[in-house]
């Protein structure tokens, strides 16, 4: 038999002589005898946007990626004309004007969310390159197992969420992502910055004219972004819960509006079941335990959310008011989102999505 029959017929599997550890741990050493090259792609999205900028804060050497993730022949062209030292996905299909979008435009949203990104790890891994991907946690929802105020999911469950298409891609690829040791998987949830960017999650609930109430696990960017490239830069492998530790409800986070930045605000609750009446896709909710995480950065300080959530107001305080928009010119006016009709084309509503 030839060789990689022979092989098979022993019950293995074949894989390059790679060098990389177990998945919890450092899966490669730094490439001390070559200056680090970060190459990352999604230089266009939110989070890349701030991740190009933490980066060259650092002094790093970042090349910005011009190929599209689903050409793979482009993909691996640009891999080996840069020779990145290691790679940072921050790219994917969310939909616009929120995830409702993907449900209406599947093949699309394969096409980048499933082969992109498996094209790009895959090719890393024919060329020991360390990937850290950035994903998303919004494929699990609460459940007998998992009840809210109970225990959370960690990295070794399944996701068990497939309310959305979005998040259907997502859970099939962060199941996959686990054969690939040299990648990275950042859950990230619901991410929360210190302005009022549309991609922020307070800015979000903000604008809806109800919002249902449910403790959620949440991602503050400013916290944990820098703990991001840490764990990039230790080549940290396998999955990781990419969240501040505990949970927080919508009601909490727009109380906190109110008692930092606009006591005249105000807000309505509506129930899951309303939210789905309006909704073409389902929204997930969950609480993600952290402690992998926190032990695997025993030198980082990682916050609570419910500490983590002050410090983002008073930052955002001070950000209004250096760019003019505190006090007279916050969002007064709430907004019905778009909710997609059977043709896939957006409309305004009554009510509005949670997420």
């Amino acid at each position: 038999l030839p060789r990689n029959q022979r092989h098979r017929a022993r019950g293995g599997r074949r894989h390059p002589p790679h060098r990389y550890a177990p998945h919890t741990r450092a899966v490669m050493a730094s490439s001390s005898d070559r200056p680090d090259v970060v190459l990352l792609w999604g230089k266009n999205g939110w989070i890349g946007g701030k991740l190009i900028a933490l980066l060259r804060e650092q002094g790093k050497d970042v090349r910005l990626a011009e190929s599209r993730l689903e050409n793979r022949e482009a993909v691996a062209a640009e891999l080996d004309a840069v020779q990145p030292t290691r790679v940072i996905n921050a790219a994917g299909l969310t939909g616009r004007p929120n995830v409702d979008w993907c449900d209406f435009h599947k093949q699309e949203t394969i096409r980048v969310n499933v082969i992109g990104t498996l094209n790009l790890v895959d090719l890393c891994y024919m060329r020991d390159i360390h990937v850290t991907n950035f994903a998303t946690g919004c494929i699990f929802e609460y459940d007998e197992a998992h009840p809210m105020g109970g225990a959370g999911f960690t990295e070794d469950d399944n996701p068990n969420f497939d309310g959305s298409f979005y998040s259907l891609t997502k859970g099939m690829v962060d199941i996959l992502m686990r054969e690939y040791p040299n990648c990275l998987t950042l859950r990230v949830r619901m991410p929360i910055s210190d302005d009022l960017s549309p991609r922020n999650f307070i800015t979000k609930i903000l604008k809806y004219q109800k919002v249902v109430n449910i403790p959620n696990s949440m991602t503050v960017l400013t916290d944990l972004l820098p703990v991001g490239l840490i764990m990039s830069e230790r080549r940290l492998g396998g999955i990781y819960n990419y969240t501040n530790p505990g949970v927080i409800s919508h009601n909490q986070i727009l109380d906190l509006y109110k008692q930092y930045i606009d006591p005249e605000f105000t807000y309505e609750n509506f129930t899951i079941e309303e939210q789905d009446r309006i909704l073409a896709a389902k929204r997930s909710n969950n609480c993600l335990e952290t402690d992998k995480m926190v032990q695997a950065l025993p030198d980082v300080e990682i916050k609570p959310i419910l500490e983590a959530i002050h410090g983002v107001f008073q930052r955002m305080r001070a950000n209004l008011e250096a760019e003019g928009t505190y006090p007279d010119n916050l969002p007064k006016r709430k907004i019905a989102p778009h909710v997609w009709d059977a043709q896939g084309e957006a409309s305004a509503t009554a009510a509005p999505a949670s997420s």
